[in-house]
């Protein structure tokens, strides 16, 4: 292992032209966490938000952006015993995703399922995470109930709505597109909502409500989504894409008993990261191993574009996951 590594940082606050391309030293792992030589790293929405500004990284976390990746473990920290040398590996990340080698805890790792690559596998950490523990965890999505995500296209969308099929809810989905609509029907949504062209609250209300709802545009969507709850529905907020304050009568969820819930993923401490990797580890990776579910790909480039990665996603065109090649 090189004492030196490639890694993209935010050279200061804004667009994606401040991503640069830097020479750092490689980490090294503390107690429990392990190194990890990355081959690619997946690009998310929280990346472009810790990019400008607004989404620090929590204390001892690397200033690189980069919440997810997948390679090849190089080093072990003390008190590593699951993990070995050469072992390949997807993991959630603190950050740092976006370089040659990252350090990151070795609870928070997971095997590559079976058949797939690593390009594959580097998309799975931060949405499979985000997903399993807002939407069964926190949400409590049950077999049969009506569930309804937005941005039904990206990344967090395409993972929900597989998970959600397949556990048996009836899943429902917005997207600006009849592309993205159709692509959200294909991974198993009963209904796919263009929002440019038709109410959500019509819809869901026409069904009887939505049991559950994942939201991350915020903003003018929060009292829309409580009016398509169901009676003793729950919504569960993971972004404000659009505004975190708004207007909301609260008489209708005392009188139609229903919840507003949400979190982050990132500022978790590592035992809560570890239970939900043991959680997806046994209900969710022999899914991914049997090829039943699996991540939607959008586009890969290569470390030294990290801006038209970031402007890939921004432009909101993107289906599924993008990715940085790290290795070679």
């Amino acid at each position: 292992m090189t004492q030196e590594m490639r890694a993209v940082e935010i050279t200061s606050p804004g667009g994606p032209e401040v991503l640069q391309l830097v020479t750092r030293p490689v980490p090294e792992p503390g107690h429990g966490q392990v190194v990890i030589k990355v081959a690619y790293a997946g690009v998310n929405r929280p990346d472009a938000l810790q990019r400008a500004g607004l989404y620090n990284p929590p204390p001892g976390a690397s200033d690189l952006p980069g919440l997810e990746a997948s390679g090849t473990i190089v080093a072990l920290g003390t008190g590593v015993s699951e993990w070995a040398v050469g072992d390949q590996v997807c993991a959630l990340l603190p950050g740092g995703g976006y370089a040659e080698y990252v350090a990151t805890p070795a609870a928070h790792c997971l095997p590559v399922p079976e058949g797939m690559g690593l390009k594959e596998a580097a998309c799975l950490p931060e949405t499979f995470f985000t997903v399993w523990s807002n939407v069964f965890n926190r949400g409590g999505l049950k077999g049969g109930e009506r569930f309804l995500v937005h941005g039904g296209s990206s990344g967090i969308g395409t993972t929900a709505i597989q998970l959600a099929h397949h556990f048996g809810a009836r899943v429902f989905a917005t997207a600006g597109s009849e592309e993205k609509c159709q692509a959200c029907r294909d991974l198993g949504a009963e209904v796919a909502i263009n929002y440019r062209d038709a109410d959500f609250v019509e819809v869901l209300k026409a069904e009887g409500g939505a049991d559950l709802i994942l939201d991350m545009v915020g903003g003018p969507y929060i009292p829309r989504n409580l009016k398509a709850l169901a009676d003793d529905g729950r919504l569960v907020q993971i972004a404000f894409l659009q505004g975190p304050k708004v207007e909301v009568n609260f008489v209708q969820l005392m009188t139609r008993r229903l919840t507003m819930t949400g979190s982050t993923l990132r500022p978790q401490s590592d035992l809560a990261k570890a239970r939900i990797a043991q959680d997806l580890a046994e209900a969710v990776w022999p899914l991914l191993s049997a090829g039943r579910i699996g991540p939607v790909m959008d586009s890969e480039f290569s470390l030294d574009e990290a801006a038209k990665a970031h402007a890939r996603m921004e432009s909101s065109g993107h289906i599924g996951k993008i990715v940085l090649r790290v290795a070679g």
